[in-house]
């Protein structure tokens, strides 16, 4: 996964494919239902109240009828923002926590934030270097991977794993550091998939950047080296897993090719809490 905090900005193409219909339909549902302001305000009640909310307690709450209540709470129901379940005699709403992840997805798919641009990032700064890792680096890329860990949105992981696991599972001539003043600043590697032979040119990759250096270009850069090198050596896929909040990684990744091939809901825990995740692809020109 991937930890940068960089300004997201729109990287759509101008030959950019157009939004399928069926999808452009279906966020129109979700926009039109939303078009009411009552409705609004009635989701962020239910979205905020944890457990849920009765029919009674939404109606004291808003200050209206109940009979308008029910009315906007099943407008909500009917296009999945909430559920609705019987519990004795009360009607018992609460949200539909897929929709805390599908609605900012939508407004980025439409925005096209999720779309994706041409490789690669031309725009790399002439202050940050890129290079091979060296042994003389692992301190700085274990603490790069710490602040990473520390943003609650770089990944899964609540530990930095020790040199050897990472020496162990990522790909040699494809684990790079930025430099930026003599610093190390960021560090990005590739991992293999899978050990079997028809997944030997799919690799699942990571960029870090460090904390004080982000906003500066330096995932661009890394990027930038990763991408190329790896179509140079061969890799026809690359994939990443990013959480869904982490936007400025997502608009990142788009930027070197990257596209969106879906949201896997509550796909495991992170302290907890189950967490979705965006999963993107890049496909070599060579494929």
């Amino acid at each position: 996964m991937t930890s940068t905090t960089v300004p997201a900005a729109s990287t759509a193409s101008a030959q950019a494919p157009l939004l399928p219909e069926a999808e452009a339909a279906t966020y129109a549902e979700w926009f039109a239902c939303l078009a009411e302001p009552m409705r609004v305000r009635l989701l962020h009640a239910v979205a905020g109240s944890g457990a849920g909310m009765t029919i009674g307690e939404l109606t004291q709450r808003m200050g209206i009828s109940q009979s308008t209540c029910s009315h906007h709470v099943r407008k909500l129901a009917e296009v999945g923002f909430v559920r609705v379940r019987k519990e004795g005699t009360a009607t018992l709403v609460s949200v539909n926590t897929a929709c805390c992840t599908g609605l900012p997805h939508a407004a980025d798919v439409v925005m096209g934030v999720l779309t994706s641009g041409p490789c690669c990032p031309e725009d790399v700064p002439a202050g940050v270097t890129v290079r091979p890792l060296t042994d003389d680096d692992w301190p700085a890329v274990r603490r790069i991977y710490a602040e990473g860990i520390a943003t609650g949105h770089a990944t899964f992981e609540t530990e930095v794993p020790s040199r050897r696991a990472l020496e162990g599972k990522w790909i040699p001539g494809h684990r790079w550091v930025a430099e930026v003043d003599g610093q190390v600043a960021g560090w990005a590697a590739a991992s293999p998939v899978s050990d079997r032979e028809c997944y030997s040119g799919v690799a699942e990759t990571s960029v870090y950047v460090g904390d004080g250096f982000r906003g500066q270009g330096v995932g661009k850069a890394l990027i930038r080296r990763q991408v190329v090198a790896a179509d140079d050596a061969g890799l026809w896929t690359l994939q990443t897993s990013i959480f869904p909040e982490n936007r400025a990684s997502l608009a990142l990744h788009h930027s070197a090719g990257y596209r969106t091939l879906g949201v896997r809901d509550r796909i495991a825990q992170h302290h907890g809490v189950w967490r979705d995740t965006v999963f993107l692809e890049r496909r070599s020109a060579a494929v």
